[in-house]
């Protein structure tokens, strides 16, 4: 297996799925997510095919990219079958994908404590908060024609992953319900480290959001 040229055809394949995407799961989303855990990887180790591999391949079969009501993992691992990819590697890249989620993170069960899995999914997270996880969150928020906020909406907490999948909460509060909580969810002390800075971003921006809103100026 020529490592290279998979890459290659998987981001050709990757590019051709998500084009159009505009719900903050897009082709740009993936470079990024690829550069943190490249910078995460450089410390904390482990196999890089397997990473990248399922970065590159983690949204194509994503409920809220598909627009269906559950993910498709099939996408990604016809996908790889077809490049003729190990057997190991592909239980590896399907293991992390069918995991990593926040929604998944209401099971414990369901958690893959290899540091493959742990540097994939820090590395999405960490996408998800700071100055882009702000446009991201309104991104998706528009998409899903959520209000910008909602002050007699109620903040929840998630118990499961079907509350999690079913909330209609605007976009400011999922500020609150889930991007403001990763920052103590990460798993590795590199993205830890990260995830200070995004997080006191989105802390002054809501603050000055909040402010705008109330008048206060």
């Amino acid at each position: 297996m020529d490592s290279n040229n998979l890459l290659q055809s998987t981001e050709t394949f990757v590019k051709s799925r998500l084009a159009g995407e505009g719900t903050g799961h897009d082709w740009w989303h993936v470079v990024r997510v690829v550069n943190i855990a490249r910078k995460i990887h450089s410390v904390e180790g482990g196999d890089w095919l397997v990473i990248e591999l399922t970065l590159l391949l983690h949204d194509v079969g994503d409920r809220k990219v598909i627009n269906k009501d559950n993910d498709d993992y099939s996408i990604a691992e016809n996908f790889l079958a077809s490049q003729n990819v190990p057997a190991e590697i592909i239980n590896k890249v399907m293991s992390i994908i069918k995991t990593m989620s926040y929604s998944k993170s209401f099971d414990a069960s369901e958690k893959d404590d290899s540091i493959e899995f742990n540097i994939v999914q820090d590395a999405d997270r960490l996408d998800a908060i700071g100055a882009i996880g702000v446009g991201r969150a309104f991104a998706y928020g528009g998409s899903r024609s959520r209000l910008l906020y909602d002050p007699e909406y109620k903040q929840q907490e998630f118990k499961s992953s079907e509350d999690y999948k079913k909330s209609e909460s605007s976009t400011i509060h999922h500020f609150y319900e889930k991007l403001l909580l990763i920052k103590d969810k990460l798993n590795t002390e590199t993205a830890k480290e990260i995830a200070i800075q995004r997080d006191a971003f989105m802390q002054l921006f809501l603050q000055e959001f909040l402010d705008e809103w109330n008048g206060q100026k």
